[in-house]
């Protein structure tokens, strides 16, 4: 009896963790995107990341970058984005996925937001019929 109490509150704990966490989406490779945002809040960063991205068109791995997006509460980045720099100005795509990120720490900050505490490593980005995509496998799924 005495084991089956700490058993049960380890239990409880993570039950009410996992219950905070947002689930994972299957999205498509290339467009994985972090949990959507309140109108006027950090979404509208994002908007502007995917506008300015747009279409990433290349014609060689060369010109396929990522760019890590968000910050999960107990670190790291939410998820990534392939871009091509055949396309887009690298210096203000950085300076928006930072506005984004000091974004998203403010808010995961102020709701008090959990995590589970993996590291999501840059896939990479690779050409793939015309168009940069997120690379190698085994990548994490955002959520």
């Amino acid at each position: 009896m005495r084991t089956l109490i700490p058993l049960l509150l380890a239990l409880a704990a993570c039950t009410a963790c996992s219950a905070a966490a947002p689930e994972a989406r299957q999205v498509p490779r290339g467009t994985q995107t972090p949990p959507a945002a309140a109108a006027g809040e950090p979404g509208d960063t994002l908007a502007r990341i995917r506008a300015l991205v747009g279409t990433p068109d290349c014609s060689s791995d060369a010109q396929c970058h990522t760019l890590a997006l968000g910050a999960r509460p107990c670190g790291g980045p939410e998820s990534y984005l392939a871009w091509s720099s055949g396309k887009t100005q690298q210096a203000e795509l950085q300076a928006l996925g930072e506005r984004y990120k000091e974004e998203r720490r403010t808010a995961n900050a102020a709701d008090g937001r959990v995590s589970t505490c993996q590291y999501m490593m840059d896939p990479g980005a690779v050409c793939r019929a015309g168009t940069c995509q997120l690379g190698g496998s085994g990548v994490l799924q955002a959520r």
